[in-house]
């Protein structure tokens, strides 16, 4: 049975400024609420919704379709439609016209995938992460001007708001209610929810719900905890968004490449590379010059001393982590799972942080034996065990999910920041 969408008319009350009692007497008559149109509104009780993800290595947009039952059930999520493009818009913070275009090719999917009876009445929404974060606040808010008037400019319904760059807290927190959602954990009934794992190519996040006081009592600062309300229950997460961490961003750090100057000769080298290897890499819209030791050492040993650097003293360990809630790992750390074949690309799977230690070793290890068609594995997946081991704190049994989808819907806040508009979370 696929999971409720809870207070989704709670949301909708947002947009149209109803009073409580309003909504739960219109609960069934979305012709109240809803954008007019020349026909019966909505009489197929299907509707839909556009969440535009801007990462810092690709903009993705989730088209989600809604049913209401005719039963007194709340709406149900149907299914998704989802896209990417690659770079991220970041990468346009020269050019923001071109970042436009890439939002104008990503609206094509929506209008292929909603009706064009229903433009008028679908919310249209985008949110930026960390790689506008990273940017200067300028060049970030030009490329949000161009999105805002690509939006005006669509069919679709733009609410107030609807072109942002969302704070990391609410990112992970928003994961946490995607991913939650998704398997069924937020009933009103349900005693047990998952934790996540998101790591971006700009920032990495991790919530939970803890099970031990001590664990909110011994956080460094307030900022890693984050209390919102939904279904009548107050949640308070352990919360974190680390900015840098990504696994994009930990490779500049990695490499010394932070707030380098003087790139265009400059060679950035890694133990974490092939020793022959050289080459150019961009991030953000800067490119580098990368390259490994020559004449030097190269192995998972060497490149765990460069990675540590990038988690020790910024990541802190939550007090509890072993006995709590199982972890969904997702984004980056599904990729690179399926890159170093440790899981399937479709179905992902069950690992143990061990696995990610283990393959890290043999990748780093055997670099010279191979032509280096991913020459940054070795370093990605000894970043992504540090950051496990060293930063979080978890042991290596610990069993995490690898996961792409869950119920043919994509893991990530995207979901979640949708549900965000449809009914106020009151985050703070």
């Amino acid at each position: 049975m696929k999971p409720t969408v809870p207070l989704l008319l709670l949301v909708l009350l947002t947009v149209a400024q109803l009073s409580q009692a309003q909504v739960w007497t219109s609960f069934l008559d979305f012709s109240r609420i809803l954008p007019s149109l020349s026909r019966p509104a909505n009489h197929s009780r299907i509707f839909y919704a556009v969440m535009f993800d801007a990462g810092s290595t690709g903009t993705r947009i989730h088209v989600y379709t809604f049913i209401h039952s005719d039963s007194a059930e709340l709406p149900v999520l149907d299914n998704e439609m989802f896209h990417s493009v690659k770079p991220g818009l970041s990468a346009y913070a020269d050019y923001p016209e071109m970042a436009g275009q890439t939002v104008r090719v990503l609206l094509k999917v929506a209008k292929k995938t909603v009706p064009r009876l229903e433009w008028k009445r679908t919310p249209l929404v985008l949110k930026a992460t960390a790689g506008l974060r990273l940017l200067a606040a300028e060049k970030a808010q030009a490329l949000l001007t161009v999105v805002q008037h690509v939006f005006d400019e669509s069919p679709f319904l733009v609410p107030d708001n609807s072109v942002s760059i969302m704070n990391g807290t609410n990112e992970g927190i928003l994961a946490w209610v995607s991913l939650n959602f998704l398997t069924g954990h937020l009933k009103a009934q349900s005693k047990k929810t998952v934790g996540i794992l998101d790591l971006g190519g700009g920032s990495t996040q991790i919530t939970f719900l803890p099970k031990l006081r001590e664990t909110i009592e011994n956080v460094p600062v307030a900022d890693y905890v984050a209390r919102f309300d939904f279904f009548n229950s107050t949640f308070e997460l352990y919360t974190y968004s680390y900015l840098g961490n990504g696994l994009m961003a930990a490779r500049l750090a990695a490499l010394d490449a932070l707030g380098a100057e003087g790139l265009e000769w400059q060679v950035f080298k890694s133990s974490c590379l092939p020793k022959k290897f050289r080459d150019e890499w961009s991030f953000g819209g800067v490119t580098y010059q990368v390259s490994g030791h020559p004449d030097g050492d190269a192995g998972y040993k060497l490149c765990y001393q460069e990675v540590l650097k990038v988690v020790k003293g910024i990541i802190h360990q939550p007090y509890e982590l072993e006995d709590t809630n199982v972890f969904y790992a997702f984004s980056y750390y599904f990729d690179r799972a399926v890159d170093a074949g440790l899981i399937d690309d479709v179905q992902g799977g069950m690992l143990e942080v061990r696995d990610f230690k283990k393959r890290a070793k043999e990748v780093c290890n055997k670099m010279a034996k191979y032509p280096p068609t991913n020459p940054f594995l070795c370093m990605d997946m000894t970043y992504i065990t540090c950051l496990l081991k060293d930063g979080f704190g978890f042991k290596d049994r610990t069993m995490l999910q690898l996961t792409k989808k869950v119920n043919n819907v994509e893991a990530s806040w995207a979901l979640g920041a949708m549900l965000e508009y449809f009914h106020n979370l009151k985050i703070h």
